[in-house]
């Protein structure tokens, strides 16, 4: 039995109103590796985005190329602890501090939101706190099959005797009282070796948050939150999706197709390397055919040991519609579980893609015909000075993860969990306790 299995994954207590915190995020990807860290100061209410209570200071990042993880899971403990530490050493550089706990992005693990139902009798009469977090508690446990591990338990409303859509339940009367939540969970043993890698570089890992519902709260505008939005973080290994409306996540779901495939079949369609491949798309890599397309030729060095080997001719088109086939193939995945998901009732609900494999030219006209809704490319909202490689949608997710501690407090926390994020002054003797944890799980 792993550590995390069926139960809840490291959680953050909600921040301190008035206190300045120091926050990392790690976001362990595919093909990259980003970690920011940034100063969180408390501010004025935000009129555009509500619920952000403090500003976030970015003073050191980084973005690398990722070893050791496919699809979004570790493969290569050792390649893996490798790049993490590369990635953390530079942020830590840039920003001039040590880390010693960062916020940590899942994006594998087959993601799984669903909207659960829980309910149970009130003995005293009057809801305490105590109830509240004794219901769901027990939801949360039946909606977690074996194998899994919950990364989110948000209660979304709750209900006295039967009457649905109860804000706050706390003092009122009833007989039952019940709650409606949304748990998104995801693979134990995927959870457990990523958090394995960062633990074996001496952090501790603060809280796990779904790699989509991160990027929901870095790139979402309150009126898409509110009227109904889909975030679709399309990484390189896997494409994961956030359904919200009003203004709460109600749905989760990924799988694991993304932007390395576009590569991989460019590599054999044009019969060249990967690294070349690579470079293809990243450059030429568009969805959009036109007339002067099929015309105009690049050369495309084989991939062979011959350095005689002549480059072959290819035209912009060819390599369109290798691209095309297969972003149509991830849109049409994403078209079905937008289908299963509460998304599909709000027709004027828009889709926002975020992730590195959202930067493809035309993407979001091709998206818009295949889901038959507007879609539009994310980047993170309400940072201050951001540099511009950071403001691209490939950062939705470590910037979200540095958003998130401000909405810790939605969440339900088994209490073994919880801890405070350090803040400038206080220490925090955490790490004991999770290493007696993780003893405990192996």
């Amino acid at each position: 039995m792993s550590g995390l299995d069926r139960n809840q994954a490291p959680k953050t207590r909600q921040m301190a109103a008035n206190r300045t915190a120091l926050v990392a995020s790690l976001d362990v990807g595919t093909s990259k590796i980003a970690c920011m860290i940034a100063r969180l100061r408390p501010c004025a209410p935000n009129e555009a985005l509500r619920g952000r209570t403090h500003a976030v200071e970015l003073i050191g990042y980084s973005q690398i190329q990722s070893r050791g993880v496919k699809s979004g899971a570790v493969v290569d403990m050792g390649e893996a602890e490798q790049s993490v530490r590369q990635a953390v050493g530079l942020a830590e550089r840039m920003a001039k501090v040590r880390v010693e706990s960062v916020l940590l992005s899942v994006s594998a693990g087959r993601l799984q939101g669903q909207l659960i139902e829980a309910t149970a009798d009130i003995k005293g009469g009057a809801v305490s706190a105590s109830d509240m977090a004794r219901v769901t508690s027990t939801g949360m446990r039946h909606a977690t099959p074996p194998g899994r591990t919950v990364l989110h338990a948000l209660p979304v409303s709750y209900s006295l005797d039967g009457v649905k859509g109860i804000r706050d339940p706390k003092g009122m009367v009833a007989s039952q009282f019940g709650v409606d939540m949304n748990v998104i969970t995801a693979d134990a043993t995927v959870a457990r070796n990523l958090m394995l890698v960062v633990e074996r570089c001496h952090l501790n890992v603060e809280a796990m948050a779904a790699a989509p519902y991160v990027a929901g709260l870095s790139v979402l505008t309150d009126d898409e939150t509110d009227l109904g939005a889909a975030v679709v973080e399309m990484g390189a290994g896997t494409t994961t999706i956030a359904t919200y409306s009003g203004g709460r996540i109600v749905h989760a779901s990924g799988f694991a197709v993304g932007g390395q495939h576009i590569t991989m079949d460019l590599a054999r369609g044009l019969g060249c390397c990967i690294a070349d491949a690579e470079r293809i798309k990243t450059l030429y890599g568009t969805v959009l055919t036109g007339g002067s397309d099929a015309r105009e030729m690049m050369n495309v060095p084989t991939a062979g040991d011959n350095d005689r080997d002549y480059p072959q001719a290819v035209s912009r088109a060819t390599i369109a519609n290798i691209v095309r086939q297969r972003a149509e193939e991830i849109f049409e995945m994403i078209r079905d579980r937008l289908a299963d998901s509460p998304f599909a009732a709000e027709p004027r609900a828009r889709v926002v893609l975020s992730g590195g494999a959202s930067q493809l030219t035309g993407l979001a006209e091709l998206g818009s015909q295949i889901l038959g809704r507007s879609v539009r490319v994310a980047r993170p909202l309400g940072f201050g000075r951001l540099p511009n490689e950071a403001k691209s949608a490939s950062f939705a997710v470590p910037s979200g993860l540095l958003v998130y501690p401000q909405f810790a407090h939605l969440e339900h926390v088994e209490p073994r969990f919880t801890r405070q994020l350090k803040t400038g002054t206080d220490g925090g003797g955490y790490f004991g306790k999770v290493g007696r944890w993780l003893r405990e799980g192996f």
